[in-house]
């Protein structure tokens, strides 16, 4: 992974609109990352276009769940992206993450999305997890780590603790607001420079620098506070 560890979340669905932001905040971030609403609505020739001439990772967020042999084909056919991350749910279990990290090539990371930032403990004892957050991220990334992945995406509130578990783990940590920043939707948050303390290895930022009047002095703001 790059030095900088913010990858930087470019949640549009505009090609030409996430082209301009990839070029302003370029110089300021680790990496970019493309999630599920861009990607629906371009597929990899939009990706391709909006990396395109930039040096830097691409995170692709698309959180793939299925049956084994779907998520291989499917991570297959991503190939020719290359991305430096791609995300599967640690909820499709052992044979499917698997698959996922056999399918990926050699210097793709795969990471687990174990439980969602927008979730908290409430939400979970509804779906029928009662112990919390905190014991089902632990867990999961525990099906990780057997099936060969390469770390897990986790809320800054559980990293230490997965961490201390899984020491070469990449731990791939959204819900980062600066100080003072809106939550949005976001119910386990905490800032950029506590999460990378705690061990986050990749600290995904998206709105807070996008939404920005000044998303490039934003970035350049929250890499700041992390020298």
């Amino acid at each position: 992974m790059t030095a900088n560890r913010v990858f930087v979340a470019i949640d549009v669905a505009d090609v030409v609109a996430a082209r301009a932001l990839v070029a302003a905040v370029a110089p300021h971030v680790g990496g970019i990352k493309l999630g599920l609403e861009f990607f629906c609505a371009h597929g990899p020739a939009g990706i391709a276009a909006v990396m395109a001439g930039q040096d830097l990772p691409l995170f692709l967020d698309l959180k793939l769940h299925d049956i084994p042999n779907t998520v291989a084909g499917a991570i297959h056919s991503l190939a020719p992206l290359a991305p430096s991350i791609l995300t599967v749910h640690a909820a499709g279990g052992h044979a499917m993450l698997a698959a996922a990290r056999a399918a990926a090539l050699p210097h793709t990371r795969v990471v687990a999305v174990t439980v969602l930032t927008s979730l908290d403990d409430g939400d979970l004892l509804a779906a029928g997890v009662a112990d919390g957050t905190g014991a089902q991220a632990q867990r999961l990334a525990g099906v990780a780590r057997a099936a060969g992945l390469d770390g897990i995406v986790c809320s800054p509130h559980e990293v230490a603790a997965v961490k201390a578990a899984w020491d070469d783990g990449l731990f791939v940590v959204p819900g980062l607001r600066p100080a003072g920043s809106d939550v949005g939707d976001q119910k386990r948050v905490m800032t950029p420079a506590d999460a990378q303390a705690l061990g986050a290895g990749v600290l995904v930022i998206g709105r807070p620098i996008t939404a920005a009047a000044d998303p490039a002095a934003a970035a350049a703001a929250i890499a700041a506070s992390l020298a």
